[in-house]
């Protein structure tokens, strides 16, 4: 499975495609999509959703995701990060792409097993985990990557638990028992960890992007 990952932004959108076969991932592409401050915003939001089409048609994705926007202190660069952001979200349409949206939090928690870890962790542990012998430069490179990154676990971790729940209620049926809904070993913060869609979360206060 090939995924594109994407960290938005109005003045740099940083991208990232990696493959995923099984336990196995690693880095196809990476690069920065930059706008210029004193052009029209269409002409800069045009860039983006062009750079992320040509992005697609070159490498073909199977999968998109994104950072998805966070309303920190500074409402008026949550703004423009979201118009970047549904920019990229277009482009990836115009191919047949629904695109995953990830919060900065739950990225790093994925991907470094801290929510609140550092720059430098994530770009640590996506160098570890796409065998990458260099840190992606620049910073949104990085992040875009490790969206992907995430992407890609958060798929794993959702299809071994449905394996394992086709396999208890395979065991059970055989056994002659009825499954027992509800009575499942991964509990709710897993689900909610793995399944983000399945629940109504709302992001710390004082989250950072990545």
């Amino acid at each position: 499975m090939i995924i594109l990952g994407v960290d938005p932004g109005l003045l740099h959108t940083g991208w990232g495609v990696i493959e995923a076969q099984g336990s196995r991932m690693r880095a196809r592409a990476y690069g920065c999509i930059d706008t210029k401050s004193g052009d029209a915003i269409g002409v800069r939001l045009q860039a983006i959703h062009q750079g992320i089409a040509e992005v697609i048609e070159t490498y073909h994705p199977d999968e998109c995701a994104l950072e998805d926007v966070f309303f920190g202190a500074d409402a008026k660069a949550a703004f423009s990060v979201g118009e970047a952001r549904a920019a990229a979200i277009l482009a990836a349409a115009d191919f047949g792409l629904e695109a995953g949206q990830y919060p900065p939090r739950q990225v790093k928690q994925v991907v470094v097993g801290v929510g609140g870890a550092e720059k430098a962790q994530v770009t640590y542990m996506v160098r570890l985990q796409l065998g990458l012998d260099h840190d992606p430069k620049p910073d949104h490179c990085s992040d875009a990557l490790a969206i992907a990154l995430a992407h890609a676990l958060l798929i794993r971790g959702a299809g071994k638990m449905a394996a394992q729940r086709a396999q208890r209620s395979q065991d059970a049926t055989g056994a002659g028992q009825l499954p027992r809904p509800g009575n499942d070993s991964v509990g709710r913060a897993e689900v909610a960890r793995l399944c983000p869609e399945k629940v109504t979360q709302m992001a710390p206060a004082k989250e950072a992007a990545l």
